[in-house]
């Protein structure tokens, strides 16, 4: 247990690194340690545009205090991402194999660092003008941008993992859609004869949970993401 406990490990595709391995890497390397620096910076942007959705509505309906509200969503995205990435990390997985930069790790890393920077840049610029964004499609068109431009080409394109976004996409989409309505109607039956007053109390836990729930499976989609990073 000791020695699980001093060695940081993330094994996917045999990788395994520590946290001796990582420091002696950002010393060693100013493209790594410059890409640590973006890859914070993404998760940055990433947490400040799309965390603060999760408690939007508890908060703006005053189920809960802004200040409690952000208490919450930093302890639920934590626990996401610790607890599911130990039980399922499929999501780094295909993030992890969706390009191959080659292997060349200076040239890797430099297409790393443009991607990142492109992600930055664009989620930046989109919440700046107010415009609607997905960060994690925005990190799969960065990286696969990067990759195309290192090989002149989509040889390094795994076209399998990309099937797998497209789905997602498709899926959350028409189910968030489905689910929405048919709850929107369930709870319209379940209370159309409730006095509203006496049902406030059980729809401001019902708004906290919910924006608990949001925030926990926020972090555990979207903490997975940026973990292969160090791993390219």
């Amino acid at each position: 247990m000791k020695d699980q406990c001093k060695k940081v490990r993330y094994e996917m595709n045999e990788v395994t690194i520590t946290i001796s391995d990582f420091l002696t890497g950002l010393s060693s390397s100013p493209a790594f340690a410059v890409t640590t620096v973006l890859t914070l910076g993404v998760i940055l942007v990433n947490g400040w545009t799309d965390a603060p959705n999760a408690i939007a509505t508890c908060v703006s309906t005053r189920a809960i205090s802004a200040r409690h509200a952000i208490l919450m969503a930093a302890v639920f995205n934590f626990l996401g991402v610790f607890l599911m990435t130990m039980i399922n990390s499929s999501v780094a997985s295909t993030i992890y194999n969706m390009v191959d930069f080659g292997g060349d790790s200076h040239e890797a890393l430099i297409a790393l660092c443009a991607g990142l920077t492109a992600i930055v840049t664009w989620a930046t610029a989109a919440w700046w003008f107010g415009i609607p964004t997905s960060e994690s499609h925005a990190l799969i068109a960065g990286l696969s941008g990067a990759t195309i431009a290192l090989h002149n080409g989509v040889d390094g394109i795994n076209g399998s993992e990309w099937i797998k976004v497209l789905y997602g996409l498709l899926l959350s989409t028409f189910l968030g859609f489905i689910f929405g309505w048919l709850s929107v109607r369930l709870v319209e039956l379940l209370f159309r004869n409730r006095d509203r007053r006496k049902t406030n109390r059980f729809f401001e836990g019902a708004q906290i949970a919910g924006g608990a729930a949001m925030a926990f499976m926020h972090g555990a989609q979207d903490g997975q993401k940026f973990k292969p990073f160090r791993f390219q």
